[in-house]
């Protein structure tokens, strides 16, 4: 009968050429505890050389030496835990990803929050894990619309999206708003001309879209200062990195600050589960309305 090769075995096979005084098994386990304890994210033995590959110019730069060293330090300075975690937090993501979030939100929900505009209502969105921008910045943009006199109007309205993230790279290059010329390729042809701009080799987001996005570097697993419900919450391909307990505990946070009628758009292999399936009803392809409007 075969059985699975252990962690050990993974190493030797996989990491050739590194001395197992500079990292090993023992390493590896101490930083994925670590990185469950304060994130929340697996990280598989099959992370291994990942976990090498981002934290070796850490313990390079430390002067410590050894992966066993540093991580000793990690534990008693904040400072390098937070870049600990930044180092080891991917953040791929781009403009108009899974398109039939944003294209529900135009039909569906934005009408809706156009009329509690009118109503004299606040219009209050999260983007959960916003890494480096561009989904925050499809959704801006999704909401101002394609008829540019009206966009300029709803941008002076009572309405912000609040964009967070773990990462502080990430929340840096998504506060800057300076993407590449052809990330916005994915981009409505309409939405792009009227909320982008154009500098040399650059996409710059536009003053109004903009103007609506207050970052914030927010770890899911810890509190949440925000006592305001939101009427939209994009949380998208976040729950992939987490245990099946992690995930049903976020998700039902999130069902929480929904508000009665609120969106959840959620990573097209994500999942609700657990709790939070009774307040959030299901109305499209890993999209949810929350019960009680």
């Amino acid at each position: 009968m075969s059985t699975a090769p252990d962690l050990a075995s993974t190493f030797a096979d996989a990491m050739p050429g590194i001395s197992p005084g500079v990292y090993d098994e023992r390493d590896f386990r101490a930083v994925a505890a670590i990185v469950y304890r304060e994130a929340g994210i697996m990280l598989p033995s099959g992370k291994a050389m990942l976990v090498y590959s981002r934290l070796a110019p850490l313990v390079r730069a430390s002067g410590l030496g050894t992966f066993a060293a540093y991580i000793r330090h990690v534990e008693v300075d904040a400072g390098e835990l937070r870049k600990t975690i930044n180092a080891l937090t991917t953040n791929h993501t781009f403009f108009y990803r899974e398109a039939h979030h944003f294209e529900h939100f135009a039909r569906v929900a934005r009408p809706q929050l156009l009329a509690d505009l009118n109503h004299g209502e606040a219009v209050r969105m999260w983007s959960a894990g916003c890494s480096s921008g561009e989904e925050v910045f499809s959704l801006t943009m999704t909401m101002l619309g394609h008829d540019r006199h009206e966009g300029a109007q709803i941008a002076r309205r009572d309405i912000r999206i609040l964009a967070s993230d773990i990462a502080d790279h990430a929340l840096k290059k998504a506060s800057e708003g300076r993407y590449g010329v052809s990330d916005g390729d994915a981009l409505p042809a309409d939405l792009r001309q009227n909320w982008t701009g154009t500098q040399g080799k650059e996409m710059v987001i536009g003053p109004e879209a903009r103007s609506l996005v207050q970052f914030k570097r927010l770890n899911l697993q810890g509190e949440w200062p925000m006592r305001r419900p939101f009427q939209v919450i994009f949380c998208r391909n976040v729950m992939i990195y987490f245990d099946q307990p992690t995930k049903d505990r976020l998700v039902a946070r999130l069902a929480e600050a929904l508000s009665p009628g609120g969106f959840l758009y959620i990573g097209h292999s994500e999942r609700v589960s657990g709790p939070a399936e009774a307040l959030l009803e299901p109305v499209g392809p890993t999209i949810y309305h929350r019960r009680g409007r």
